[in-house]
């Protein structure tokens, strides 16, 4: 028994040093990615993008596998393309329409190669990357796992979260009284002695932090570290024109993919489906007084900031002071239409009907 414990202890030892390395790491893959110098001005140059319409989905890709027939075909099809004025821009944007939101369209070139060593452009695609409600990640059907490998560690090293939660770990910084740990449930990997070192790397002596799920060290880093964007993903799986029925019946029971030929636009409908599955749109229609609701131009608001100040704030931001109450129709209310304060939450296609003081 005493080889059992000198194994546990050496595997608690290999733990925890792994903790610390990995807190290491991740403070110096941060110097990377947030601009240095200040307030960081320059660092927006060269690569912004008029955040305009309600959602923003990024293309993320190798060359050759797609990516910008795909662009040009989804925003051919279904787009409302402006003469933009960008002049500097990498990426112009396509819009496109779909269930009435407006849904802007970027390529983020150049992120597999090499940005996250701060190099060249890659450091403001980044910054636009962290942006977009939802990534779009294109592969070639016949040569998926290793590009998807690559991709989602490039994007895992800026600090984007792919399709997951946040950690379920409360943290929070003090000014003494040391480190408190407490865990709700059982954990496989932390303990107080590592979670204690993980902090002490980020120079924290002093905090609360508790466990409300088995946590990883890289869980409790990504809270400390507090600079995550958690963004849900789709795997698009391009060139199926190549592959067999069979193969293309297994490639469906994937989870989070969606097989297309970018090139004959197969299968865009339920791509598009999809995309709007993982926006989390909420659509609110207006209603004029004593006119007919405008089922063609909605509101739209991300799911979650779906009050009726919410909307108002999307509309104007001295809306909310002339609010004297709402009516609403729809699946949110008990009955048609009801009158509501600023709080009251919508749920998609309701519509309503502002009252003014």
């Amino acid at each position: 028994s005493t080889t059992t414990m000198a194994r546990t202890q050496r595997n608690k030892a290999t733990a925890h040093h792994l903790g610390l390395l990995k807190a290491r790491l991740a403070k110096l893959r941060r110097e990377l990615i947030t601009p240095k110098g200040g307030s960081g001005g320059a660092a927006g140059e060269g690569f912004d993008v008029a955040k305009t319409g309600d959602a923003r989905i990024g293309f993320v890709g190798f060359p050759s596998v797609g990516k910008s027939t795909l662009l040009s075909n989804l925003a051919g099809v279904y787009s409302e393309v402006a003469a933009y004025e960008f002049t500097t821009l990498t990426t112009v944007p396509g819009v496109i329409r779909y269930k009435g939101a407006k849904i802007q369209l970027l390529d983020l070139p150049g992120i597999i190669e090499g940005a996250k060593d701060g190099k060249g452009r890659g450091r403001q695609v980044i910054a636009v990357a962290r942006t977009c409600n939802l990534i779009l990640i294109v592969l070639d059907v016949l040569k998926p796992l290793g590009h998807k490998k690559l991709i989602e560690h490039e994007l895992e090293g800026f600090g984007i979260r792919l399709n997951k939660q946040p950690p379920n770990i409360g943290f929070k910084k003090k000014d003494k009284g040391g480190i408190n740990f407490t865990a709700t449930c059982a954990q496989t990997e932390l303990d107080a002695d590592t979670v204690k070192s993980i902090l002490a790397e980020y120079k924290i002596h002093n905090a609360d932090i508790t466990l409300r799920s088995d946590s990883t060290a890289d869980d409790l880093i990504d809270v400390v570290e507090g600079n995550r964007v958690y963004i849900p993903c789709i795997y698009v799986l391009n060139k199926i024109d190549q592959i067999s029925i069979e193969e293309l019946d297994i490639i469906y029971k994937v989870p989070h993919c969606v097989p297309i030929s970018a090139h004959h636009r197969w299968n865009f409908d339920d791509l598009l489906e999809k995309m709007w599955d993982y926006l989390q749109l909420v659509r609110i229609y207006t209603k004029p007084k004593g006119q007919l609701p405008d089922y063609t131009s909605p509101v739209v608001l991300p799911d979650g900031r779906t009050s009726v100040e919410d909307f108002c704030l999307k509309i104007h931001k001295n809306l909310i002071k002339e609010l004297k109450y709402a009516l609403v129709w729809g699946a949110s209310v008990k009955h048609n239409p009801q009158k509501v304060g600023k709080d009251h939450v919508m749920d998609d296609e309701d519509v309503i009907q502002l009252v003014k003081k």
